[in-house]
């Protein structure tokens, strides 16, 4: 193992690269494919990092050629987990292989879990329904300011969200709230996350702020991750990355409020001369933009990160690796507000190593058994599976 080897994940959260052939089974129809979509939408992209790189040889997208002689090494992942949430897409990444779906709650969550909920906050909660965000907040924001009532929904993925506006429910207190609704769901009710959802605002123009939290259900050891920190290899972790494993293998890490943030981090990092792992999640891609159906926000945000990717790329050394990637599809032009079940995009570059087309290849977990080669960690005997 080289002594400074460095490893950068990136995952742009919700960039599907076309529907699995199992779509059908989640819901999804076969026209799914965020990247390819959200590139038709706009008219075509010039993303030339990206392009360089070999995005357009994984799914075509308009404005964005499939490169002759690509930088990077290029596949199509297929999610083997059952699921097509941030968590199972992650920990899939990470060696971790979801077999028994996690519980959702179509119909909202059974009043057990609701009044065990309130009598551990010592109030009611407002809604209990599906819904988006950014819509039951605007609906239930000026009851909830008047009454203090936290706003409890969920949607199609397997959460229990926790909407309080700061003003009224101060954002620590939040996050003590979600803390003991994680210590409420347990089987049958083991929801994979609890999300707190502060925002701020009036009505009609409310907006939801940096102080999100993810507590999701802790991931089966040893993952990959795990497999790196009992080899002295540092871990650091950008955006949700932490809270989606709980912390598990992740040696430091930081919350960022977007990507702009994220990417920001992502630099700081590669400039400090650290060694080891910086994993890195962009999570504007679904929660700003593939949830709200924005397809044009999307796009502007692929634009973002094709341009912060010459200073990610500027800042390798000759035995760096980058590795881009998705955890689930998200696309914006899809019926509907939820994820979409699809294929992963992974480019892996190393500065001065050509770049190889692998095609399809079964299952997430590829992203991190390059990450344990780059750093000549032996692979897992087995795959971890819950």
């Amino acid at each position: 193992m080289e002594e400074r080897a460095r490893v950068i994940i990136l995952v742009i959260d919700g960039g599907g690269a076309g529907a699995s052939e199992d779509a059908s089974r989640y819901g999804d129809e076969s026209s799914a494919n965020t990247l390819a979509n959200v590139a038709r939408s706009a008219g075509g992209l010039q993303l030339p990092n990206l392009e360089r790189l070999g995005l357009g040889c994984i799914t075509r997208m308009q404005g964005v050629e499939a490169a002759l002689d690509p930088l990077a090494s290029w596949a199509r992942l297929r999610e083997s987990s059952n699921g097509k949430d941030s968590v199972t897409g992650h920990w899939e990444m990470m060696g971790i292989h979801i077999r028994n779906a996690f519980p959702t709650y179509p119909h909202g969550f059974p009043a057990s879990i609701i009044e065990r909920f309130e009598s551990l906050i010592g109030r009611p909660v407002l809604g209990n329904v599906v819904a988006s965000g950014t819509e039951i907040i605007e609906r239930l924001g000026p009851e909830h300011t008047r009454t203090g009532y936290p706003i409890v929904y969920t949607s199609a993925d397997s959460v229990f969200q926790v909407a309080a506006h700061e003003n009224v429910v101060s954002v620590q207190t939040l996050w003590k709230w979600c803390e003991k609704a994680r210590a409420v769901l347990v089987p049958p009710n083991r929801v994979n996350r609890v999300i707190a959802r502060p925002f701020s605002g009036t009505p009609g123009a409310y907006q939801r702020t940096a102080g999100r939290r993810d507590y999701a259900v802790a991931p089966p050891s040893p993952s990959m991750l795990e497999r790196l920190a009992s080899a002295g290899i540092p871990t650091h972790a950008i955006g949700k990355i932490e809270d989606i494993y709980c912390g598990q293998g992740i040696e430091s890490g930081s919350r960022t409020a977007d990507n702009i943030e994220g990417l920001a981090k992502t630099v700081e990092w590669l400039r400090a001369g650290q060694r080891g792992l910086c994993f890195t999640n962009l999570n504007d891609f679904d929660s700003k933009y593939g949830h709200r159906r924005d397809a044009d926000g999307f796009a502007k945000a692929l634009l973002m990160l094709d341009d912060r990717l010459t200073d990610i790329v500027n800042e390798m050394r000759p035995d760096d690796r980058l590795l881009l990637t998705a955890d689930h599809g998200c696309d914006p032009t899809a019926p509907g507000t939820d994820h979409t079940r699809e294929f992963a995009p992974l480019l892996d570059y190393t500065p001065g190593r050509k770049g190889v087309g692998h095609g399809t290849v079964d299952s997430f977990s590829q992203v991190g058994m390059r990450v344990l080669a780059s750093f000549g960690v032996p692979p897992p005997a087995q795959e971890l599976a819950v």
